[in-house]
C-alpha cells in the first residue's frame, strides 16, 4: 500500500484505541487546534472592536480589511500547520520501519526533523520523519510526508501551482512574481528557488499538455458537430514566426520563435476555441512541427465522428510551407491509414500586402494606387478571382515602363501571387466555411509572446524561454486545471510493504 494509505490506517487505528498507551499519550499531549487558533481569533475580535470604536471612514475601512485578510491568512497558516503535523503519529515506532520508493530501500530514522514549507497562508513549520537508504545507494534522505503531501522544493502543491500561474500572466516577471508572493502570501523566496519551482512545475506540467489539449479539442469538435449550421465543422491549423531577443554565449540576439495553433470552427464558421503551442527560437522549428503534427494526430485518434474539413491557414514563410509540403499533405490518418485531405489556404491579408505593392509599382502612392488595389482585393473574393487579377496586373504591366526598384518590387509581388495560385481560392473556401486569414495565429504571435516574453529590457536564454511558454500556452489554451490537476496525480507514491513482503525478506536474508 501507499504511505498516504498506511497513515490514515495508523491515525485510524490510534483514534479507535488500538495503538500503544505511550502513543495514545504523547499524541494527548499535544496541542489541540483550538488551543493552537486562539491567540489569532483573539486578534480578528480586537481589529473588529479597534475598528468599531472610532469613526467611519474610507481610510480606516480599507485599513480594517487589510489588516483582517492579514489575520485570516494568519488563521489558515495555523490551520494548515496543525494539520500537517498531525498527520504522521507522535511516536514515530506507529510508522512503518521501512518504505520502497523507485526502486530503492529506505529504513526509518529516531526522529523528526523539522523543514520550512511555503504554503499559500505562509510558511509553516513541518515536522517530519525521514527514511535512509543504504549507503552503498548513494540516495538523500527520503520525507514520506512531504512526497505524499507533494511539496517540492519545500512548496506546497497548492502553492506550486500559483507560483506557475502567476508566471504564465501577462506582464508578469520575476520581480512582480516575487513581490506577488510577498503581499498575498506572506512568503519570501529568491530568485534562484523561483527558477527550480519553475524548471520542475513546467517539465511536469508538459508531460500532460498533449493529451489535455487533445481532449479540449475533441470536447470542441462535439459542440461544433451539434451546432446549427450548413458546414461542416473544421479543424484548422495554423503557424507563424516571431523575433525574440535571446542571449547566446553573453550576446544578446534576435531570432524568430515559432508559435502554432489549432482551432475548431462550428456549421456556422464561428470559432468555438483554440489551443496554441510555442517554442523558442530553433533552426528548422523541428520541435514545432512535432508538436503540432503529434497534437493532430491525437486529436483524431479520440475523434469518433464524421472527418471534420482540415485546413491549414498560414502565410508562405518558409517553415510555414516547408512543413505543408513535408508533412502534412504527406499526413495519414492514424486509425484508418487513409491519406487526409489538407487543404493550404494562403492568408488573405497576406496576398493582399502584394496587391498594394503591385498598385504602388504601377502607379505610385495616390488615389489610382488605392482605387486599385482596393477592386482587386474584392476580385480576389470572387469565382475564378486569382487568375482575373493576374491578368489585370500583367496588362497594365505591359502598357507602363517599370525599371529598377519598381519593377523588381512588381514582379516578386507578382510571382508570390502566381506560385500560390492553387491554394488563394478564397470563394471556394468561403463557400463550405473554411477560415480564409490567419487572424488567430497573428494574434497567437501578440498574446504567447507580446505580451509576456517582450515586455521591456526583457531577454530571454532558451531553456528560460522554453519554461515560461510551457506554463503560458496551457494557461491561454484553457486547460489550465486540467493539467495541473494530472500533474498533482502523477507525483510519486512512497510505499510500504506489506507484511507478507516483510516475512519473505526476513527469510530471504535468513537464508
Amino acid at each position: 500500500m501507499s504511505y498516504s494509505m498506511s497513515l490514515t490506517v495508523t491515525l485510524a487505528t490510534l483514534l479507535l484505541g488500538s495503538s500503544s498507551a505511550e502513543a495514545n499519550s504523547s499524541a494527548d499531549s499535544s496541542p489541540t487546534l483550538d488551543d493552537v487558533l486562539q491567540s489569532a481569533l483573539e486578534q480578528i475580535t480586537a481589529l473588529i472592536e479597534a475598528y468599531r470604536r472610532e469613526p467611519l471612514s474610507a481610510v480606516r475601512t480599507a485599513r480594517f480589511e487589510n489588516d483582517l485578510q492579514q489575520a485570516l491568512r494568519e488563521v489558515g497558516r495555523r490551520t494548515a500547520e496543525w494539520t500537517y503535523n498531525h498527520l504522521e503519529p507522535a511516536d514515530i515506532r506507529a510508522l512503518p520501519p521501512q518504505v520502497r520508493f523507485e526502486g530503492s530501500s529506505y529504513r526509518r530514522l529516531a526522529k523528526k526533523t523539522p523543514q520550512s514549507v511555503s504554503t499559500l497562508f505562509g510558511d509553516i513549520r513541518l515536522l517530519r520523519l525521514g527514511y535512509r537508504a543504504p549507503a552503498s545507494q548513494g540516495e538523500p534522505v527520503l520525507f514520506p510526508l512531504c512526497r505524499s503531501l507533494g511539496v517540492v522544493q519545500g512548496t506546497s502543491p497548492a502553492l506550486l501551482e500559483r507560483v506557475a500561474h502567476y508566471l504564465a500572466e501577462d506582464g508578469a516577471s520575476q520581480d512582480r512574481t516575487l513581490d506577488r508572493l510577498r503581499r498575498e502570501h506572506g512568503v519570501r523566496m529568491g530568485v534562484k528557488r523561483l527558477r527550480q519551482l519553475t524548471a520542475f512545475v513546467s517539465a511536469a506540467m508538459e508531460e500532460q499538455r498533449a493529451e489535455a489539449q487533445a481532449e479540449q479539442v475533441v470536447k470542441w469538435l462535439e459542440q461544433a458537430q451539434a451546432s446549427r449550421g450548413r458546414h461542416r465543422p473544421v479543424l484548422s491549423a495554423g503557424r507563424d514566426g516571431i523575433t525574440l531577443r535571446v542571449r547566446c554565449k553573453g550576446v544578446a540576439l534576435f531570432e524568430v520563435a515559432s508559435v502554432g495553433t489549432l482551432s475548431v470552427y462550428d456549421r456556422r464558421g464561428k470559432r468555438v476555441g483554440t489551443v496554441y503551442l510555442a517554442q523558442p527560437p530553433e533552426s528548422g522549428q523541428a520541435t514545432m512541427s512535432k508538436q503540432l503534427t503529434d497534437l493532430l494526430l491525437e486529436v483524431l485518434r479520440r475523434w469518433q465522428g464524421r472527418l471534420p474539413r482540415l485546413c491549414y491557414v498560414t502565410d508562405a514563410g518558409d517553415n510555414e510551407t516547408t512543413y505543408y509540403q513535408k508533412c502534412l499533405r504527406r499526413l495519414r490518418h492514424p486509425l484508418t491509414g487513409q491519406r487526409l485531405p489538407w487543404l493550404w489556404v494562403v492568408d488573405y491579408y497576406h496576398a493582399s500586402e502584394r496587391l498594394w505593392t503591385m498598385a504602388e509599382a504601377l502607379f505610385g502612392k495616390g488615389q489610382r494606387s488605392w482605387s486599385w488595389a482596393r477592386r482587386m482585393q474584392k476580385l480576389l473574393l470572387k469565382p475564378g478571382g486569382v487568375s482575373r487579377v493576374l491578368h489585370s496586373a500583367a496588362a497594365l504591366r505591359s502598357r507602363m515602363k517599370l525599371t529598377g526598384n519598381r519593377l523588381k518590387e512588381f514582379r516578386k509581388a507578382y510571382t508570390y501571387i502566381q506560385q500560390r495560385r492553387g491554394h488563394l481560392r478564397y470563394h471556394d473556401y468561403r463557400a463550405v466555411g473554411l477560415p480564409i486569414g490567419s487572424g488567430v495565429t497573428e494574434a497567437a504571435c501578440k498574446t504567447v509572446f507580446t505580451q509576456r516574453l517582450k515586455l521591456s529590457g526583457m531577454h530571454w536564454h532558451r531553456d528560460g524561454a522554453l519554461r515560461i511558454l510551457r506554463l503560458r500556452v496551457l494557461l491561454l489554451s484553457g486547460v489550465w486545471s486540467d493539467v495541473i490537476e494530472r500533474t498533482l496525480k502523477a507525483f510519486g507514491q512512497v510505499q510500504v510493504g506489506t507484511p507478507a513482503e516483510k516475512t519473505s525478506g526476513a527469510a530471504e536474508k535468513a537464508a
